[in-house]
């Protein structure tokens, strides 16, 4: 069933497994939009998680995009595993790319778990151009742009807001725990007793058949997976954090740092953007592990060995790194949820988030 969203201008319509696709009602818009923008909830989240963005995207981008909030993993089966869910998002992608045959550029926009398992699945949709092969492809893990399409479709934005990319793991990653040793390991071991394999996967607890855990295999290209080729091909790659009040997913593991490299916040003075305090364009670097894993590092360390393979192997591709805060706000401890704008009443709260994203989102 379609409909005009509140006289946006953008209309929705709700697909057999409790999706929604949104789109221009401008019939002419809605004819010449090629670019398949793909919003990926979080753990235990639906697509209603995305609507408000989905509405604003059609709104600011009525010719140019067909945005498709994403329902394979809905409630309890985000607690399947990373893996599971990312294999389900490719093939609902694909599904989507066979319904609408005019779609030539393809973008992500994925909230806090589910970055982990837009990555998993653009690992499995990624295929080389015609000019490259499988073999040529891993032979240039560090090269920053991978030639090939996601889904068979030109790969433009991929965009993480409050994901863990470092996994949940130890070292303040999880701001609910307080920093204490004692939580932070018992975490670890009772994770998947209550968020099952994807609390595995979260808290690098996973051991498949002695392979390392699944987070340290998607810093790289293995198998039949190009995780690494895949997230190089977008032409750009941006990743959102809170600074603070995030009580679910911490500053570093969002924006891919080291405690090294906390940068100076200060409030925003951009009137437009009130709640970004941070801006930074990492460029892409080709050097082993070590260099930062020196002799501060202990026996015990395991942790942040295991935490800086997965920086740097994720800085072998160029970022955008976006800092919000939401220090002054009136629900600021529900900063996890506000910078997705997940609910009506968060709109006056994250809009600007959502305005930053689009303002410079490539079409």
């Amino acid at each position: 069933m379609e409909n005009d969203t509140a006289g946006t201008g953008a209309c929705s319509s709700e697909t057999a497994n409790g999706g929604e696709v949104v789109w221009s009602c401008n019939q002419s818009d809605a004819a010449s939009a090629d670019h398949l923008v793909v919003l990926v909830h979080g753990i235990l989240g639906s697509a209603t998680d995305w609507k408000f963005a989905a509405e604003q995207f059609v709104r600011m981008l009525p010719d140019k995009v067909f945005v498709h909030c994403s329902e394979r993993n809905t409630a309890l089966l985000t607690l399947d595993g990373v893996d599971v869910m990312g294999e389900r998002l490719a093939g609902e992608v694909l599904h989507m790319i066979k319904q609408k045959p005019s779609l030539r550029k393809i973008s992500f926009v994925a909230h806090s778990l589910g970055g982990l398992v837009a990555r998993y699945a653009i690992g499995i949709l990624f295929k080389p151009s015609g000019r490259e092969n499988a073999k040529d492809v891993l032979s240039k893990s560090c090269v920053e742009e991978s030639k090939g399409t996601i889904g068979g479709l030109e790969p433009m934005n991929f965009i993480t807001v409050a994901t863990p990319h470092l996994g949940s793991r130890g070292n303040k990653q999880v701001p609910l725990f307080f920093g204490v040793t004692v939580l932070e390991k018992a975490a670890v071991r009772f994770s998947h007793l209550i968020f099952k394999k994807t609390g595995q996967h979260l808290f690098l607890a996973d051991d498949n058949g002695g392979k390392p855990p699944l987070l340290k295999r998607m810093v790289e290209d293995c198998d039949e997976f190009y995780f690494m080729s895949g997230l190089r091909s977008f032409k750009r790659r941006v990743a959102y954090s809170n600074v603070g009040y995030d009580h679910m997913v911490g500053w570093r593991t969002a924006s891919i740092r080291r405690n090294t490299e906390l940068p100076k916040w200060e409030d925003s003075l951009n009137e437009k953007y009130p709640h970004i305090v941070y801006e930074e364009h990492c460029k892409a670097y080709d050097t082993e592990v070590t260099e930062h894993c020196d002799s501060m590092l202990t026996e015990d360390d395991d942790s942040d060995k295991l935490e800086e393979e997965l920086v740097t192997g994720l800085s072998h591709v160029s970022w955008e790194k976006v800092d919000v805060s939401f220090h002054s706000s009136r629900l600021r401890f529900a900063a996890h949820s506000v910078i997705q704008v997940k609910d009506h009443y968060m709109h006056s709260e994250g809009t600007d988030v959502i305005q930053h994203m689009i303002d410079h989102f490539l079409v």
